[in-house]
Order: C-alpha cells, then structure tokens, then sequence
C-alpha cells in the first residue's frame, strides 16, 4: 500500500500528538495506522458518500471520522478549521515532500527489482505517487517513459499540463473515487511537469472493464482506482510508444463488497 508509504515517512517525523488530514479512504487508512503504531490521535475528514469499507478500517485504526462534504476542497477547508481549533498538525495526502519522498519508495523498487522495463502507467488523484515514481526512475532511467491515468470525472493533470498551470476543475461523479481530486498540488505539478510523459483519460465504463478482467483473469481484487493502469493499456491505440516491458501500478484492494458482488454476478 504506498499511501502507507508517504503517511508513515511524514508522521514519523512529526513530534506533535495529533494528527488530522483528509482522504477518500486509503490515505485515511495509511494515517490512522500510521498514527497508531507511532501513538499520536488521529482525525481523518472523509466524503459525505465514503465506501463503507475504508470507513471501517479507518476506525478500526482508532482514528475519530469526520464526514464532510464531497470532494475534497470541502474536506481540506474543514480539516484547516480543526487545526486552528486543536493545534493539530495537517498531513497532506500528496503535495508534501516527505510523503512524496515516502510514495516515490515504489519506483525504486521497480528499479530495484526489474532489470528492463520501457515504461510505467500510475494512477493519479492529487498527484503524490506519480511524482515520487517519476522522480525516481527519471533519476536513474531517464529513458523510461511515465504516464499518468486520470478518470474522465476528473482529469486535473491533464487540464494543468495543457495550461501549464495548476487549474481547479469541478469534478464529477466516478467510480474511482481516489482519483477524484479537484486540482494538483504546487509541489506534484512541478513533478509532473518535469517527469511525466503524457496522460491517458479513461472512462468508468473502460475501468469497470479493466477491473472485470483484473478480478476473473488474474484473480486480483483491486479497487477501481486501482484498475486505472490496466484501463489506459487496454484501450491505448498507440501501444507501440510504451514498449514491449510495461509496468503497470496496481494499487489498493478496498474494493467495495456491492462493487465485487456485481461484478462476480455479472455475465462474462
């Protein structure tokens, strides 16, 4: 779980014992954990309409919930009012240095572990694993290519790229609702600006597609969000560009039980 990665190398590092930040559920996750084994008392700002699923396992860690609005503006906005109230410190879900750093872990095993591959496709919400990734593989492999994935909803990377300026979009209702962030960071647009290569959009419809075969093919239980990387790769028409070895960034198994249910009873 690499949201585990950052909010641990953050936390870590904090001397305060209060905790606060805002998800829409496995950030939240990383943090309750991460507060618990360091400790420190933790309050996640989660969506109106969170997947029950991560809900749970954010209270299981002994974190307080707090459900607040629905995208994620809404929930940085409250969660700043409970840090003047409390004296709380903020955990940034991705535009911070050292969740970055912690996220970015990943691409360094890849390199770690793979001795050739041409390219890499990550799922982006705010941004933080695609910059820790790209930054560094770009370091070592400049040659690699790495591309983002964005739902339909919400493609606040690439509107950003485009006006090569961070740019505040309304996103909208989407299956993968960790990728549903309003904007990009000013530290993960600097990133991305620099390392990535490009961004593929795709629709809800091609991620359901791509999380059918993951589940009934692979036998691998992502969530939505996670199915991104296979949904660009299926329905990329330029292949060729990514070369023979692709990696593809699978990540986050809080698949929503009614979500898995009807996918297990659907037609194949």
């Amino acid at each position: 779980m690499f949201k585990l990665r950052g909010a641990y190398n953050k936390i870590s590092q904090l001397s305060t014992d209060k905790i606060i930040s805002v998800s829409s559920g496995n950030h939240g996750i990383a943090v309750a954990y991460s507060s618990k084994l360091l400790k420190k008392k933790c309050t996640i700002v989660l969506p109106e309409n969170a997947v029950p699923e991560k809900v749970n396992a954010i209270v299981e860690c002994g974190a307080e919930v707090i459900k607040f609005g629905r995208h994620h503006d809404e929930r940085e906005a409250k969660a700043q009012q409970i840090v003047k109230e409390t004296g709380a410190v903020y955990v940034h879900p991705y535009n911070d240095f050292d969740v970055i750093a912690g996220q970015g872990t990943c691409g360094l095993e890849m390199l770690d572990q793979l001795d050739d591959f041409d390219s890499v496709i990550v799922p982006v919400g705010g941004g933080g694993l695609i910059s820790g990734i790209s930054i560094a593989i770009k370091s070592t492999r400049p040659s690699v290519k790495v591309y983002a994935v964005e739902p339909q909803a919400a493609p606040k990377l690439q509107v950003a790229m485009d006006a090569r300026k961070i740019v505040a979009i309304q996103p909208q209702k989407t299956i993968a609702d960790g990728l549903n962030a309003t904007s990009m960071g000013d530290l993960t647009f600097e990133a991305c600006m620099k390392f990535v290569d490009g961004v593929y959009i795709v629709s809800d419809d091609q991620i359901l597609t791509a999380l059918n075969i993951m589940i009934r093919e692979a036998h691998i239980f992502p969530e939505p969000s996670a199915a991104a990387s296979l949904a660009a790769l299926l329905a990329n028409h330029d292949i060729e560009k990514l070369g023979k070895n692709v990696v593809l960034v699978v990540s986050g198994g809080n698949v929503s039980l009614k979500l898995l249910s009807d996918i297990l009873s659907s037609a194949t």
